[in-house]
């Protein structure tokens, strides 16, 4: 069996056994053909004797012919190992060769945050008068009250939402279910919505199950929310580079500033290893050392 016909084995078993999104597969198949085209090049078809100099000729080749960067070739590392130890489970190989290589240093970018009045600039932006001004204050109530992703966000799905429990149900990255509770303004504006604008909507064949909508029926897309974000910042005359992951950095960090439990935090973002939530304890020394400076009287 060529690379090829081995990486749709492993393609098949990341989509029906791990349940990853569109996205996270692509992603993988990007990283993955890379390196399978490179060594379709160099005329090496067998896994087995892929030694340690060939993979360092390879990572080379990605920084010098592709341009990529340390967290690209850390990622594209990282889809590598998981392909081959999937390989020597699969008794392929009889070892993982990238269990040795070392990865490039990547330093965390720590996202921007928004601090809680400029939060509420921005959603004093909604024209409340407008039905898409009603789904625009709550779509952001619900991303900053639970931390969502972007991706959870836009297509949530109505029967997901549970008003009288205080808690909405999300299935996140690999299928796995986490119930996040919901603020009451949340609830609030998200009551309105359904009142005002969703139950007279008609959606389009196929979108009947998301709780928001665009003005022809559809779900909204990533993109659509990143230009709302945008423009909505704008006239509240906000200055910070503000992407669609910043209501989600802004929850987490305004929890972690107030005291909350990063394991808490943790649960409720979704992530997988305490590592990544970890971020969030760096903004909050930043934060600090703010307030130290600006506050204290010996500076």
């Amino acid at each position: 069996m060529n690379f090829q016909e081995l990486f749709q084995n492993y393609y098949f078993f990341l989509q029906i056994e791990k349940g990853l999104s569109t996205h996270t597969l692509n992603a993988y198949q990007s990283d993955i053909e890379k390196f399978i085209k490179h060594f379709h090049v160099q005329n090496i078809e067998d896994l087995k004797s892929l030694n340690y100099l060939q993979i360092q000729e390879y990572l080379m080749n990605l920084e010098v012919n592709y341009e990529l960067n340390n967290y690209s070739i850390h990622r594209n590392l990282s889809s590598l190992n998981s392909f081959f130890k999937w390989l020597e489970l699969e008794e392929w190989i009889s070892k993982n060769p990238f269990e040795l290589i070392d990865r490039p240093k990547i330093y965390r970018h720590i996202p921007e945050v928004l601090s809680l009045y400029e939060i509420d600039q921005i959603l004093e932006q909604c024209n409340m008068n407008e039905p898409l001004g009603i789904r625009n204050r709550a779509m952001l109530e619900l991303a900053y009250s639970c931390g969502l992703r972007v991706s959870e966000l836009v297509e949530f799905p109505y029967q997901n939402y549970f008003p009288e429990e205080e808690f909405i149900r999300i299935i996140g990255k690999g299928n796995k279910e986490r119930l996040i509770p919901l603020g009451q303004s949340a609830i609030k504006y998200i009551q309105l919505y359904l009142i005002n604008v969703r139950n007279h909507q008609t959606a389009e064949k196929g979108n009947e199950g998301y709780l928001f909508l665009n003005r022809r029926g559809k779900k909204l897309t990533r993109n659509m929310f990143f230009l709302i974000i945008k423009d909505l910042a704008l006239k509240a005359n906000i200055q910070k580079s503000i992407s669609p992951h910043t209501f989600r950095h802004s929850f987490a960090t305004h929890l972690i500033e107030n005291g909350a439990d990063l394991r808490a935090v943790q649960e409720m973002l979704g992530h997988s290893s305490i590592t990544t939530t970890e971020i969030y304890l760096h903004l909050d020394k930043s934060y600090l050392k703010e307030v130290h400076k600006t506050f204290h009287p010996r500076k």
